[in-house]
């Protein structure tokens, strides 16, 4: 079977793109994905997208784990879905979209800076250590000193099969602040079982969440992440997070045909 798929990444979070229009794509065969995703046997990614069709929407997103499995919201590649959509003329500067957890507006300038909207925030949990809250995706944030030392990927999984996360597991965000406004952000992640570049909705939690707990007085944050900067602004009122948006670049990087 030839496969024809475009290779997007944001700030480092790399995707699979797949016009799936047709109605084409194996979408149940995990093993397919996975094996695309696979970055010695494969094209190598963090996840695979599936453009589809909507009934009165612009596009339908469809988001799988490198693991294979259909997965919760991913904000990067969200992002990356629409500038991709963009290229292939679904779209021009503007898309309304549905993905797993709802409605999605997103614009598009024209260096390829994309604005998602994100999901709205009421239920935030808050502990000594930690702050657990869903932006689309479960996410676990927790400050520390030595981030650039810090072993996410052995840290990171001990607490995402904790039994505080149960079998389902949780995203982990170590965040050290820089500035008022400014905090560098690693993230492990469910489903890549590793450290990532970048994790949108994981900004959009830390960001949040410093917010929430008064590290932060700004309501526009900027999140250094391993493979470059990101932003997330926001609205608060009674207590709830509206128009929130996560920004920042989604880039081309090739397109191929692959036999599988």
């Amino acid at each position: 079977m030839n496969i024809h798929f475009y290779k997007y990444q944001g700030t480092g979070n790399d995707f699979v793109m797949i016009d799936n229009r047709q109605d084409i794509f194996p979408k149940n065969d995990t093993k397919l994905i996975a094996q695309l995703c696979d970055r010695k046997f494969g094209v190598g990614a963090d996840g695979l997208i599936l453009l589809e069709n909507h009934s009165y929407l612009d596009f339908t997103m469809v988001y799988y784990n490198s693991d294979g499995n259909e997965s919760s919201m991913c904000g990067n590649g969200g992002r990356c879905l629409v500038a991709f959509a963009k290229h292939m003329n679904v779209i021009s500067n503007e898309a309304t979209f549905e993905a797993i957890d709802g409605l999605h507006y997103a614009t598009i300038d024209e260096e390829g800076v994309v604005s998602l909207q994100m999901k709205d925030v009421e239920e935030i949990k808050t502990e000594e250590n930690y702050t657990f809250l869903d932006t689309g995706s479960p996410h676990h944030v927790t400050l520390v000193e030595d981030l650039k030392g810090f072993n996410v990927k052995k840290e990171g999984a001990k607490i995402r099969y904790s039994d505080l996360y149960g079998s389902a597991g949780s995203n982990i965000n170590f965040v050290k602040q820089l500035e008022n406004d400014i905090f560098a952000v690693r993230t492990y992640e469910r489903g890549v079982e590793d450290e990532t570049l970048s994790c949108g909705t994981g900004v959009t939690a830390v960001a949040i969440a410093m917010y929430e707990i008064g590290k932060t007085t700004s309501k526009e944050i900027k999140l250094n992440v391993e493979g470059g900067n990101l932003k997330v602004k926001f609205d608060v009122e009674d207590n709830k997070f509206t128009n929130v948006f996560l920004i920042g670049p989604a880039t081309f990087v090739f397109e191929g045909t692959i036999n599988s």
